[in-house]
């Protein structure tokens, strides 16, 4: 069975269009447009999203040899990168995003590195108890268990990648302090491709902090090796300068009874887009996923999740919430969730909320459910665009807080519940900090 992606902000259509945003009510604090009930409620739905995207000459994803139209499950995975090609906006995984404008990261292109220069420099942190970071070549275990790329920018990324980055969590060890990675770009035009190894094996725990700053144009793999009984959280802050361009795919493979917390912050950038992919292995482990973003002008950020239960007993929750302020902003968020037919007790749900703060921003949602057994603990997905709550601001400002201050209380309102799930103090602070920031544009 597949239950449509039912959302109150469809797609370019309806997207940043004043009266669907108002009508899907105040995304800070009202109550909640709901995508998709609960299935127990939900019923039979006609999936006429696929249909639009079939008027509309959308291919939805990889065709069987049958001809039919394929699920998110049949996707082609290749290291090759002559066995993608590039993108239009035809294809529905990029029928959002700015081709135009990410184009540059299409090219099977090397890195811009210089001796002694390199287009983009990962400086790393290890904590103690922590093995030193190691290097990965193609083909060398644990690089490849997790990810193999989906697309043209991550197969580039792979092949132009001799070494990767391994960090590592040994078995049995709870590493305190998290492992930093600071990412700096080097050069607007500089082109960098980069592959990243995160490891926690069995019983251990530990937390990485992917820290993007500077400018560059660069194509990203991170692959999350999340071994049996193991714990990992991933913080992945986008702090880029105005001008830098971001494709990014993280792919995460989780052993038994494992727990994965994957954070994507998204605040700088010229066009910044992550793709987070969550795989379930083996039974009774755990995902959130949990994302922030705020776009300012011309400003393009773009999520995906796709979590694949091919598991039974596993859960997984998403919440992501984003702010767009300024002409020509824009944000995309899609969210999909596979349920394959031996994934039987699978409980999953993810939300997204976004907060329009001006005139001329745009944001797509889209969240999706693909479910191929009825035996299950629950499924479901929310989605929401609005305006401010014009009743939160009346509340505030009869109480004597001027109208400047009340809106902010309500924007700082809408991030807190994510913002207090970061478990490093230093970057609630600088996000604390960011989003001040950048109220200050809106606000004065």
């Amino acid at each position: 069975m597949t239950l449509p992606d039912v959302t109150d902000v469809k797609g370019p259509e309806s997207a940043g269009d004043p009266q669907a945003n108002e009508a899907a009510g105040g995304a800070a604090g009202a109550v909640p447009v709901l995508a998709q009930q609960d299935l127990a409620a939900a019923g039979a739905v006609t999936d006429h999203s696929r249909a639009e995207l079939e008027d509309e000459g959308i291919s939805y994803g990889t065709a069987r040899k049958d001809g039919e139209a394929a699920s998110r499950a049949h996707r082609a995975r290749s290291f090759e990168v002559g066995d993608f090609v590039r993108p239009t906006s035809k294809d529905e995984e990029w029928r959002f995003t700015p081709l135009r404008l990410v184009a540059p990261l299409f090219e099977d292109a090397a890195s811009d590195d210089l001796p002694g220069d390199p287009a983009v420099d990962y400086d790393v942190t290890v904590p103690a108890g922590a093995p030193e970071a190691s290097t990965l070549a193609p083909g060398q275990a644990p690089r490849g268990i997790a990810l193999v790329p989906e697309d043209i920018v991550s197969a580039v990324a792979s092949a132009r990648s001799t070494e990767a980055l391994h960090l590592r969590a040994p078995r049995n060890a709870e590493i305190a302090d998290p492992f930093r990675v600071t990412v700096t770009g080097r050069g607007a035009e500089r082109r960098g491709n980069a592959h990243v190894v995160l490891e926690t094996e069995e019983s251990s725990s530990a937390t990485f902090v992917l820290d993007h700053r500077g400018t560059a144009r660069v194509a990203e793999n991170v692959e999350l090796v999340v071994g049996a009984n193991s714990s990992m959280t991933v913080i992945s802050l986008q702090d880029w300068d105005d001008d830098a361009l971001h494709v990014a795919t993280h792919h995460a493979r989780l052993g038994r009874d494992a727990r994965l917390k994957h954070i994507a912050v998204s605040l700088g950038g010229r066009a910044v887009r992550v793709n987070v992919i969550g795989e379930f292995a083996e039974p009774g482990a755990e995902i959130e996923n949990i994302g922030l973003y705020f776009a300012d002008a011309d400003q393009f950020l773009e999520h995906r999740l796709f979590v694949d239960h091919a598991a039974p007993k596993c859960t997984s929750n998403s919440t992501y919430k984003g702010a767009l302020q300024g002409h020509g902003a824009r944000s995309v968020w899609v969210g999909d969730v596979l349920i394959r037919k031996v994934a039987e007790g699978t409980s999953t749900y993810e939300v997204n909320r976004n907060l329009v703060l001006t005139d001329g921003a745009r944001a797509d949602s889209v969240p999706n459910l693909e479910i191929e057994t009825g035996e299950i603990e629950g499924a479901g997905h929310a989605a929401a665009t609005g305006r401010f709550d014009d009743e939160q601001l009346f509340y505030l400002r009869a109480r004597g807080i001027p109208e400047l201050e009340a809106r902010r209380l309500v924007v700082r309102g809408f991030f807190a519940e994510l913002i207090q799930q970061i478990d490093v103090p230093e970057l609630r602070e600088h996000l604390t900090a960011s989003i001040e920031n950048e109220l200050a544009r809106s606000m004065n």
